[in-house]
């Protein structure tokens, strides 16, 4: 497995020796599991996380870290959310910080997130609009008719010195 690839195996991929060598080829995956995949039950999360179970559900609890649900309402843990237990472990036992400041923590670091999804979205938006406008402005230029002479300035005149008498 490539160490680039989603975490998981597809659908239609199987371990050696299952019998699915033949359907490899020719299936192509239809389900990828990612990081943000909720595969992991509470007992496993919590021993991944290193936490006691009811310390995973006092977490959901007070919104600190909130797993999917199944539809029996079972909770189901991404990696994404086994990293975050062990953030918020780290933050409270060796940092000091207590739970509602982890909760703030995570909350702002969420925002800063989204901020900084927003600013790329508005740079690829911007850098549309200017890429359009430079298609328009070349449009325009090239819509010049050609059999027009270009408009120069006159140049400055002479400094010679001319005398003028009127006829009498």
């Amino acid at each position: 497995m490539n160490p680039d690839d989603p975490i998981g195996v597809g659908l239609g991929q199987g371990l050696p020796g299952d019998g699915s060598r033949r359907r490899r080829a020719a299936a192509t995956p239809q389900y990828v599991l990612t990081e943000e995949t909720p595969v992991y039950v509470i007992s496993v999360a919590a021993e991944l996380s290193g936490l006691h179970p009811q310390t995973l559900r006092q977490y959901d609890r007070l919104g600190l870290v909130c797993p999917d649900r199944t539809a029996g309402r079972g909770r189901r843990y991404s990696a994404r959310d086994i990293q975050q237990l062990r953030e918020v472990q780290r933050l409270s036992q060796d940092e000091g910080i207590n739970l509602a400041g982890i909760k703030r923590i995570i909350e702002l670091e969420n925002q800063v997130t989204a901020l900084q999804s927003r600013i790329a979205e508005l740079a690829d938006s911007l850098e549309g609009a200017a890429t359009a406008l430079q298609q328009r402005e070349a449009a325009v230029h090239a819509s010049y008719r050609r059999d027009l002479v270009p408009y120069q300035p006159p140049t400055p005149q002479s400094s010679a010195l001319v005398v003028w008498r009127p006829k009498r």
